[in-house]
This record gives C-alpha cells, structure tokens and sequence, in this order.
C-alpha cells in the first residue's frame, strides 16, 4: 500500500476540488492519504508568488473556473463573500483535531464545506463557533499551542520537500501538483513505464539546464 501525503490549505478552492474527487481519480488503487494542513501564504512567500489573488485578470479567471469546476464536479463552490480570508483559524481548528499533525477526512471535509459551500464569510464568528461544535469531539484537550506547533512544523516541511503550492501530493519522493495532476498521481501509483524511463529526472534536468 502507497502512502501519499497531500499537503492542504483550507484558503485553496483548487484544494477543495481534489480533496472531493481523489476518491474517485485514485478508485481501486491501495494507497493511505494523510492530509497534512499547511499555511499557503508562507510557501507563497518563499517562493516570492503572488498568488492568483495578486494579478487581477487571474483573479476573476479563477474565480470563474473554480465556480465552474464545482459544478462539473458535482461537489458544489461558492466563494466565500471575502477571498483570501485569512486561513489560521481553520488551519489551527483543524490541528486542534490532530496528535500527529495529519487530520482525519471527517475533519478536512468539515471546514471546507464550511468555506466552500454556500458563499459566506469564512472566518464569521458565529459560523466558526458552529464549526467548532461540530468538531467537538475530536478537538484535542489543551490543544491551541500543539495546534500551532503542527503548523510551523508542516509548512516548514512541506517547503523542506519543495512544496510550493496546494493541494500537493507526495508519494515516494516525488510530488504532484493541483486538482489536475490527479491522473498522472494514478498513472504513477499504476506503474505506468513512464515514471521508470528517466523522464521524470530528465525534465528537472532540462529545466535546470533552461534557465538564463
């Protein structure tokens, strides 16, 4: 069994989107997905990107696909009514739930219903309040600091790894970016011939022979 460790931020629409159909792209393969949260903001920042947010054109774009992606999916997005909102309150709830610095399905499919369906403010008090009842539960007792412990730690490894944007998929060392990576994610856990050509290291090369 592969275990793939996918790399989230709540604040990500494209996040929602492969959380919701990686069920059904990876159908039939054994695998274990653990969903590690991370602060997307701070890979941002490493890597100097501004982010969809940051060009206004891409914005209205994203905004129009990921809508659209919703519905062909079947799973349903609305922006919420302010994006990007700041994400550490979701991000620190959802690590409230954690012993480890992973979260359970339950608890990552809780709060992105709560940011992407229905179009409202994601960090409102009263619908966090909600949230946070609804996860009772699980929410770990004096958890606040251990939650922001997991955060730190999984940011920093994730930009360790070379993470640079959500979702992200691990699996063996290598990494699959976005909602549509899913069916090369599948390919490889396949084994498709590819992966065992040399190309997989020959882009990185190519790449880094291309620069200026």
């Amino acid at each position: 069994m592969k275990q793939i460790t996918c790399y989230l931020d709540f604040v990500s629409p494209y996040a929602w989107l492969a959380f919701d159909q990686a069920p059904r792209a990876l159908e039939g393969l054994s695998y274990h997905m653990r969903y590690k949260p991370v602060l997307l903001g701070a890979l941002f920042k490493q890597h100097a990107n501004p982010g969809p947010a940051g060009i206004p054109p891409k914005r209205e774009w994203t905004y129009r696909h990921v809508t659209w992606l919703g519905h062909a999916q079947g799973c349903g997005l609305q922006m919420p009514a302010r994006h990007p909102f700041h994400p550490l309150p979701l991000l620190r709830l959802a690590l409230a739930c954690s012993d480890d610095g992973c979260i359970n399905r339950f608890t990552a499919d809780a709060i992105f219903r709560h940011v992407w369906l229905g179009g409202h403010e994601a960090n409102d008090a009263v619908r966090l309040e909600a949230l946070t009842e609804l996860l009772a539960e699980q929410i770990r007792p004096d958890s606040q600091e251990q939650a922001k412990a997991f955060l730190r730690a999984n940011t920093d490894e994730a930009n360790a790894r070379g993470v640079f944007g959500v979702p992200m998929f691990e699996v063996d060392a290598k990494l699959f970016w976005g909602l549509d990576s899913l069916p090369m994610l599948r390919a490889y856990l396949e084994g498709d011939a590819w992966f065992e050509s040399g190309q997989w290291d020959a882009c990185a090369a190519a790449c880094a022979s291309a620069l200026p």
